[in-house]
């Protein structure tokens, strides 16, 4: 597994695992096991997910120095306050069962951002979180954030696949010495990813699947990337990418593919936000 060295010095995994969507408790305690056993050392969860409990179970029973670990989690716009934020720092802390956080990022970037990020910036200077960043920012967000902070962000967590590339927001992220993680490396399978033909042709070349082309693609660009699975077999798929480079041409057709549409939902639609974030919104006034 190679690291990536965050602005701070913190050094990070650059291929982990993800746990979005693993809803059921002893399934996601088990794909976690199953993933550090299978070498992932990167795990990422979030207070939404609704399963550090889970995570933190797998983690103490993996037997896994934790030192080697690096654990994320992230904090939810309905603790986007100063006070509930420090709140809701150490409730992690509580669920996850650890004494640290390798890393902690807000989750989203609507609500009192500056407020929750100085107390993110208060638990990195306790050592309760050895890095702070972020996740869905954009570029001009991501500047008010950094003219506003005494810490920078480490890290930017954002949709970046095959089909919605970013190209923009990661390029700007990196001229700005913050590392960009991909969340939805595989856009959850929409448009046959699986099974697309350029995306075959060239994995043929090296004996890989669809899978393995696109995480070689995003690790040559310099971003983190967490996949997520729950089947063993595909965990040890996804962390078998190291002995292959694609080559520029490669590269260079893969960004071909680029659809410029997110394949979730646009982060700056009004409508969007009012559906999907106003309840949370309207709970950190109370």
């Amino acid at each position: 597994m190679q690291n990536v060295k965050l602005n701070n010095g913190v050094e990070i995994p650059q291929l982990g695992f993800g746990v979005f969507q693993i809803t059921d408790l002893a399934q996601c305690k088990q794909a976690v096991l199953d993933a550090i056993n299978s070498g992932y050392r990167l795990i990422d969860t979030a207070s939404a997910y609704q399963n550090e409990t889970a995570v933190g179970e797998a983690i103490k029973e993996s037997g896994i120095d934790r030192d080697d670990l690096f654990i994320t989690s992230k904090l939810w716009v309905s603790d986007f306050t100063y006070e509930k934020a420090k709140q809701g720092i150490d409730t992690s802390l509580k669920n996850l069962g650890l004494d640290y956080l390798d890393m902690y990022l807000l989750h989203q970037p609507y609500g009192d951002t500056i407020g929750a990020w100085r107390a993110l910036e208060e638990a990195n200077k306790a050592g309760k979180i050895r890095a702070i960043g972020v996740s869905n920012f954009y570029a001009d967000q991501m500047k008010d954030l950094e003219l506003s902070s005494h810490i920078k962000p480490v890290v930017n967590q954002i949709e970046v696949n095959p089909w919605y590339q970013q190209t923009s927001e990661v390029e700007f992220n990196q001229r700005e010495d913050i590392t960009v993680e991909a969340w939805a490396p595989f856009a959850e399978g929409k448009h046959d990813i699986f099974t697309n033909e350029t995306l075959k042709s060239i994995g043929e070349k090296y004996g890989k699947a669809n899978g393995q082309v696109i995480l070689r693609w995003l690790l040559q660009r310099g971003i983190v990337v967490i996949p997520k699975s729950v089947h063993l077999e595909r965990m040890k798929e996804n962390i078998d990418v190291f002995d292959f480079s694609l080559s520029d041409d490669e590269m260079s057709v893969i960004s071909g593919l680029d659809k410029n549409q997110s394949q979730f939902f646009d982060h700056r639609d009004p409508v969007t936000i009012e559906q999907i974030f106003g309840s949370s919104l309207n709970e950190m006034k109370n």
